[in-house]
């Protein structure tokens, strides 16, 4: 009896924050589907907007717990969209080229914070987020460094860069690609090893034709696997940082596990195609959700000391990634 009392009065402590951050990613998603743009920066921008009513302390719990835990579980469920017949398909070389071009780009992002006097926490930030998947990668990432005065501005920033950026990237990077030369197989394969978020880069793809938009939605996907082994060196890399009193209790999250079970599932087919649909949805709902609560604790003054050397760094290493594609592409494509 208890127990279930426990239970019923922890979750009327975090229904208020959790229902403020559903709704305003209701409020997000009518507005991307209605008038377009990316509803995960749509999501942050309005809890940004509304970051006064964190401050009142019945809504604090729920927005934490929306923005950590509720965070993980849209995050674990992502392994749902990925099948390891995917990754098989594209080639021996071609996982080749999007490792290296991976790895090159978070070693960029380390070394231009360290350019430009960032902490090895934020290079790993923007540079995992531009090499995997984006804003889904910052979050996951965040979710595993160790606590700091400006981890919640860093994170915050990383979202919004990569994903504009992102944004920038679906309209120009179909253009650098024909400048290039590439044929629709290799625009495909550099429009998803470069764009940073799903969207964009079916938006680009398929704007180019079929094989281009498939070949790129691959590519990402794969990408996107990626997330769970890059997410185990940085748990690894920061368990005893300086700064985390207590460091990480487990090598690797329970959600970065629960991520990998879930693409082993789905690639024997293990999950009902109805189940399937509806949990890609709800990881969808789960990260728009975490965002906005991110949003909801997020101040615009406390944002702008992020200082311009942070934009730096996150178009620097993004240009990397592109660069370091095109190169690979034109000598083993």
């Amino acid at each position: 009896m208890a127990i279930g009392t426990d239970t019923g009065a922890r979750a009327a402590r975090l229904l208020p924050g959790m229902a403020t951050a559903l709704l305003i990613a209701a409020a997000a998603s009518f507005v991307a589907d209605t008038y377009g743009g990316p509803v995960l920066l749509l999501a942050l921008l309005i809890g940004i907007a509304l970051n006064f009513l964190s401050e009142g302390q019945r809504v604090g719990p729920g927005i934490h717990f929306t923005s950590k835990t509720v965070l993980q579980i849209g995050v674990a469920l992502l392994g749902l969209r990925i099948a390891i017949d995917d990754v098989l398909a594209l080639g021996g070389q071609t996982v080749i080229i999007l490792v290296a071009a991976m790895a090159i780009t978070i070693a960029a992002g380390l070394l231009f914070a360290r350019i430009f006097a960032r902490s090895n926490a934020f290079g790993v930030l923007i540079g995992g987020a531009t090499a995997i998947c984006g804003a889904s990668a910052a979050l996951a990432l965040s979710s595993v460094l160790p606590r700091s005065e400006n981890k919640d501005r860093e994170t915050i920033f990383a979202v919004v860069s990569v994903t504009t950026l992102s944004t920038i990237a679906m309209v120009f990077y179909p253009v650098v690609a024909k400048f290039v030369g590439f044929d629709d197989r290799l625009t495909g394969i550099l429009l998803g090893a470069t764009i940073h978020d799903v969207a964009q880069v079916v938006g680009a793809g398929y704007a180019v034709g079929a094989e281009a938009g498939d070949t790129a939605t691959i590519i990402k996907l794969f990408r996107v696997a990626m997330l769970v082994p890059i997410v185990f060196v940085v748990a690894l890399a920061f368990r005893k940082a300086p700064g985390d009193e207590v460091g990480l209790r487990r090598p690797v999250p329970l959600f970065a596990i629960a991520f990998a079970v879930l693409v082993l599932i789905n690639s024997y087919g293990g999950v009902p195609i109805e189940w399937k649909s509806a949990l890609i949805e709800l990881s969808r709902w789960c990260l728009i959700a975490a965002v906005a609560a991110i949003g909801l604790t997020t101040s615009i003054p406390e944002m702008l000391k992020i200082g311009r050397s942070a934009v730096a760094v996150s178009v620097a290493t993004s240009l990397v990634l592109l660069m370091a594609v095109i190169g690979m592409l034109w000598e083993f494509g």
